[in-house]
């Protein structure tokens, strides 16, 4: 007695198929693309942040050096406005680089620390705009304001931003302001 068997039922067939794959790699390459965006906003905003911390800086030497000239900033010698800039860079001025002599007047200790100022300036923010504005009054104490400008790209973080300009390849002029009582 021979019995007949069946033949055997397919089994499904294992493993993917290929729109199964087709898919994977759509979410993989969409997640791939996101991660690529906050990669380049992460470096813009980290550029970003080194010119602010730049600008700061470089604010804060110039009232270093203010508070070290009390002679020319606090006596209210100083014009209401200077404005440093690459093309005013106060160049020939005396290097006042002794303190005590009388070798140089605060004028022109004035101006070999903002030639110094323009000159540093330029090296870590170029295509910079920078004013000291004093109060030319005689008000006491005198109260001074450092104002740098300079120009950086913006990158949009999503489509609201885009709406307001600050689409990658857009230059925004971001200001710094100090105030110093000399």
């Amino acid at each position: 007695m021979y019995m007949k068997l069946a033949p055997p039922i397919r089994a499904r067939a294992a493993g993917f198929s290929l729109v199964e794959v087709m898919v994977a790699l759509v979410v993989v390459s969409i997640g791939l693309l996101g991660l690529a965006k906050m990669e380049t906003l992460g470096l813009s905003a980290t550029t970003t942040a080194s010119s602010r911390s730049i600008a700061a800086i470089e604010a804060s030497g110039m009232a270093a050096a203010m508070h070290a000239n009390p002679g020319y900033w606090a006596s209210g010698s100083a014009p209401a406005t200077t404005v440093v800039a690459a093309s005013n860079n106060f160049s020939g001025s005396t290097a006042c680089l002794t303190p005590g002599t009388n070798s140089c007047t605060p004028q022109q200790m004035a101006n070999y620390d903002m030639e110094q100022w323009a000159v540093s300036l330029q090296a870590v923010l170029p295509g910079y705009y920078a004013t000291i504005a004093c109060t030319t009054t005689l008000n006491i104490p005198v109260t001074c304001t450092i104002q740098i400008q300079w120009s950086e790209n913006g990158v949009a973080v999503n489509s609201q931003q885009t709406n307001i300009g600050t689409l990658a390849g857009t230059v925004t002029t971001p200001t710094y302001t100090l105030f110093v009582q000399p």
